[in-house]
């Protein structure tokens, strides 16, 4: 490790009536690569607060090399008190240059004009990361960086980082992300902190020798109670060797998926129709949506059997939620045909958690205030329950309002994986999960029965879990691709090259000049920001109709069409503002 320029010396903090950690010594290089690791309610969070200073410490000595200007990009970025993302951006502990966050945000595709009160969780993020990169620190301090993005702006932060000349300390479930960026790791565990030299990468190796020489070293000292209480990490290492099978298990489902793939350009996955285990459950053919110009699918088609597990990917406004609305029956096509089984009962476990009152107690949330579950037919008690999901069982009388975002998220699956159903959806699960939470849902996904579904940016992810990948380019065009993130990569790869080799051999033809704006480009120049923000007035007022509980009931009809509304609105939407933002860029060019 480099001289360090930032170091914290027996670094102490109370939180409630104990220590969260104590005697942490941290010290951190100028070209340092960090992940800081750590299960939920560890502390990690509020560790990058120390080291960036915005916490006070109860013990330890903080030491910081004159002139190293530190910056925290917080896991939810705090925008109210500003009128729009812009002036959020620039008001930075060192405010940035503008032009700067304007090359920063227009890379990322964020318009700093939108009004900060009703700006998504994604835009906020890519503000505060404009905000961050454009203040040129010297210490980046990266709580959750990929959360609420899309893949390419993913792999431009990736990019982005790699080309940085100071250090940073990232927190993130994404395990490419981690792997492609860190070079050494810290390891937040029951109160101490552990470094090794190693990225991401070798970590759960690392982890699970250290997990395994602590247990001998118990074993010598016969302190059995020790190791009961450290049912956590043992029950991870089990996971993960289990894991291995279950991996094994999904390449062979892929590879039975990729003999099933019809001919090249073909979206039909071919089944047997007698085998009640390859039953299908969803069947669409030559599938169009479109919404005003804008066409999200084109002649798709899809044939989903029982015990699929299906990823679609794609950038934001690709049309992924339409997609799978589609696909679930919340969303009827303009022109084909979907068929789903008469049997299927499914379960959403969506964004944004609707699902978790605040006031409520985990064991109301999990068993309606009662001492047993049901999960699958069988009863089992709550707290042998909340062990299965990595929680001490003394959480039951928690109120879900003094749980971290990983910890509701999971006790949100636990409650939903307790339901019967046999088609599961998910919308971005792993937001807010650490990493062991993440080998659990896997481990989940993996013995489910049924069939699932999982809209998710979490490469790694994907990879470990599904058997076919749907990828949206935004064209109404789905590439389907037995097998992971990966699989799909490599597919876009060979078709980019073979349209390399057929552009080579006409080469001679004349090139078309580059043109200038057009009047009609010139004109939704001007007019696209006022669309657009009509547009945001009429989301924002169908919603607050839709908040009415009693609509449903009332008026099913107008339930539904405000919700058709709704969700023509955001594409409508979503399309003007990356026209807007191709525009200026045409402009500035």
């Amino acid at each position: 490790m480099a001289a360090p320029i930032l170091s914290y010396e027996g670094l102490g903090l109370i939180q409630g009536n104990g220590w969260l950690f104590r005697g942490l010594d941290i010290h951190v290089g100028t070209r340092d690569r960090l992940a800081l690791i750590g299960r939920n309610g560890a502390g990690k969070t509020t560790l990058l607060k120390l080291i960036a200073g915005a916490v006070d410490a109860d013990e330890g000595r903080r030491t910081i090399v004159p002139g190293t200007h530190v910056v925290l990009l917080e896991q939810d970025p705090k925008v109210d008190g500003y009128a729009t993302l812009r002036e959020f951006a620039l008001r930075g502990p060192r405010a940035p240059a503008e032009h700067e966050v304007d090359a920063i945000a227009d890379q990322l595709g964020i318009d700093l004009d939108r009004e900060a009160a009703t700006a998504s969780g994604g835009e906020r993020r890519r503000a505060a990361i404009a905000r961050a990169l454009a203040e040129n620190p010297d210490v980046l301090l990266l709580d959750e960086p990929t959360n609420h993005l899309d893949l390419s702006a993913i792999e431009w932060l990736e990019e982005w980082l790699n080309r940085f000349n100071g250090a940073f300390i990232v927190i993130s479930h994404d395990r490419t992300f981690l792997t492609r960026l860190t070079k050494s790791t810290l390891w937040l565990d029951r109160g101490g902190i552990r470094r090794a030299e190693i990225g991401f990468g070798g970590f759960e190796a690392w982890m699970e020798q250290a997990a395994a020489e602590e247990e001998r070293a118990a074993q010598r000292l016969d302190a059995k109670l020790k190791i009961e209480e450290h049912w956590l990490h043992r029950g991870v290492t089990a996971r993960r060797k289990r894991n291995m099978g279950r991996l094994e298990k999904l390449h062979e489902l892929r590879a039975q998926r990729a003999a099933m793939q019809g001919p090249q350009g073909t979206a039909k996955l071919q089944v047997e129709a007698d085998d009640t285990k390859t039953k299908v459950v969803i069947d669409a053919e030559h599938v169009t949506k479109s919404f005003g110009d804008r066409v999200v699918l084109k002649d798709f088609s899809l044939r989903v059997r029982r015990g699929d597990r299906i990823g679609i990917v794609g950038g934001n406004g690709a049309g992924k939620t339409t997609l799978l609305r589609l696909l679930t029956g919340d969303l009827e096509p303009d022109s084909g045909r979907i068929m789903r089984a008469k049997t299927l009962d499914g379960i959403v476990i969506d964004q944004q958690r609707k699902l978790m009152a605040p006031e409520k107690r985990v064991r109301d949330v999990l068993a309606d205030g009662g001492d047993w579950i049901e999960v699958n037919g069988s009863k089992k008690h709550i707290h042998g329950y909340l062990k299965e999901f990595l929680f001490d069982p003394s959480i039951a009388e928690a109120r879900v309002a003094t749980l971290s975002g990983g910890e509701r998220s999971r006790v949100l699956l636990a409650r939903e994986f307790a339901r019967p159903s046999n088609l599961l959806v998910l919308d971005e699960p792993t937001n807010d999960l650490d990493l062991e939470t993440l080998d659990l849902l896997q481990e989940v996904i993996g013995d489910y029965a049924g069939t699932v579904l999982i809209v998710s940016h979490d490469r790694d992810f994907l990879d470990r879990t599904v058997t076919v990948t749907l990828g949206l380019d935004g064209s109404g065009q789905v590439d389907v691709v037995p097998g992971g993130y990966a699989d799909w990569v490599a597919k876009r790869r060979e078709r980019s090259a073979a349209t390399k080799g057929r552009t080579k051999a006409v080469e001679t033809a004349p090139k078309p000049k580059s043109t200038k704006m057009s009047y009609k480009d010139q004109r939704d120049l001007e007019i696209l920001p006022k669309r657009i923000e009509e547009l945001e007035a009429a989301i924002e007022r169908d919603e607050a109709l839709l908040a009415d509980p009693a609509l449903y009931t009332k008026d099913p009809k107008r339930f539904a069409a405000l919700n058709a509304q709704i969700e023509q609105a955001r594409t409508e939407k979503d399309a003007a503002e990356e026209r807007w933002l191709a525009l200026a860029e045409m402009a500035e060019a």
